[in-house]
């Protein structure tokens, strides 16, 4: 027989799914003033474990696309299953840069600690996210970022674990972000800030029973809050 579960007030299932700081801490504070309505369908762009798409299905009620490229959609749907959430919750397995849905399909995207992979460029939002959304759809990310630029050099306490030169971060500012989503015209940037929850979401993380989150111990410590953030970023469709 399955598990069944009713909610996710289970701790120990959380940090059991996470793979960064914790994305139910950080989708909690990214939706606090979303209008997010029963049967909405939503697009949850890089769910991971699908703990987001849980989230989004019990507490809104809407119907959730759970995409992501790195978990198999067997695996997430056996996730979803254990919730009694397999016809509210479609685990989807793609690519961002292919993505397999109609134009004008969801009324709303949410992404949490996904879209600097792939989105931190001037032709993503525009080409690939924001035909699928309807004309006043909801686009709600929240992702970490940082306080100022890296610009080419990675500072001198953060080098021993990131790349020196920066190849391998997808992190940037609020001020840059803003930036790049004000010149597409497919989009009304709401609000792009720091969030409040960077603290909580990190050590849901360090607290976890995982080799990754083990060794972002000494990155937390060497950043000693100069520099990480956490971010969200809210428009609407135009």
């Amino acid at each position: 027989m399955g598990i069944n579960r009713s909610n996710l007030d289970d701790i120990e299932f959380i940090r059991a799914n996470l793979m960064g700081p914790s994305s139910i801490v950080m989708i909690e504070e990214l939706t606090s003033k979303l209008s997010l309505k029963k049967g909405m369908r939503v697009l949850d762009l890089g769910c991971g474990t699908g703990l987001t798409s849980i989230y989004l299905a019990l507490k809104f009620g809407v119907t959730v696309f759970a995409t992501d490229l790195w978990i198999s959609a067997t695996e997430n749907y056996q996730r979803f299953s254990e919730f009694g959430l397999e016809n509210q919750i479609t685990p989807i397995h793609a690519d961002a840069l292919r993505l397999p849905f109609a134009n004008h399909y969801f009324d709303a995207v949410i992404s949490v600690d996904a879209y600097q992979y792939f989105g931190a460029n001037e032709q993503y939002l525009d080409r690939h996210l924001a035909p699928l959304i309807k004309e006043g759809g909801i686009f709600a990310i929240a992702m970490p970022g940082v306080k100022v630029e890296f610009d080419v050099v990675v500072p001198a306490e953060l080098q021993p674990f990131l790349s020196p030169n920066g190849e391998d971060i997808h992190w940037h500012t609020c001020e840059w972000w803003r930036k790049l989503w004000e010149e597409s015209p497919n989009v009304c940037v709401e609000s792009v800030r720091e969030m409040s929850c960077f603290s909580k979401a990190w050590s849901e993380w360090l607290q976890s029973d995982n080799d990754y989150a083990r060794e972002n111990i000494a990155l937390l410590n060497a950043d000693d809050g100069k520099y990480m953030n956490l971010i969200s970023l809210i428009a609407s469709k135009k």
